[in-house]
């Protein structure tokens, strides 16, 4: 029997969408187990200024719910890429093609893969069209 073929990915996947969902799906594609890192919340601020909608916790349960995700952490720097391949012992690092050649240097651990973006959706746009109509969010 031979060993399962590991996938990781990462992203933040605030106001989770069709291509966050699609994104999951392919990477799964690759191997047969999906290991999804979710960027902290104190990661987000660093590279945008600002916390996402869903904090990390929602963010980390909203994926582990994906039946093609198969376990999930969080990412505490985009620095610690090559730690976390080895942590989770890798065969394949998937990420969106906004990245393309970012991560190459770490082809030695693993296969690197850049996904295609699904056209036309991203979570900064549908935050920018919900700002755009004033529609505040319902506090719970």
């Amino acid at each position: 029997m031979s060993e399962a073929k590991r996938v990781l990915t990462f992203g933040t996947f605030d106001i989770f969408h069709y291509g966050h969902a699609r994104l999951l799906e392919r990477a799964k594609d690759y191997g047969d187990l999906l290991i999804v890192g979710i960027s902290t919340d104190q990661l987000n601020y660093s590279k945008k200024n600002r916390y996402p909608f869903y904090s990390q916790g929602e963010r980390l349960h909203i994926v582990s719910c994906m039946r093609f995700v198969d376990h999930v952490f969080y990412e505490e720097s985009l620095e610690l890429k090559r730690d976390y391949i080895q942590q989770y012992n890798a065969d394949v690092l998937v990420m969106g093609d906004d990245w393309k050649g970012r991560f190459d240097y770490c082809n030695d651990l693993c296969e690197v893969v850049y996904l295609e973006r699904t056209p036309a959706i991203s979570t900064t746009g549908i935050i920018e069209v919900v700002r755009s109509k004033n529609i505040e969010p319902a506090l719970v």
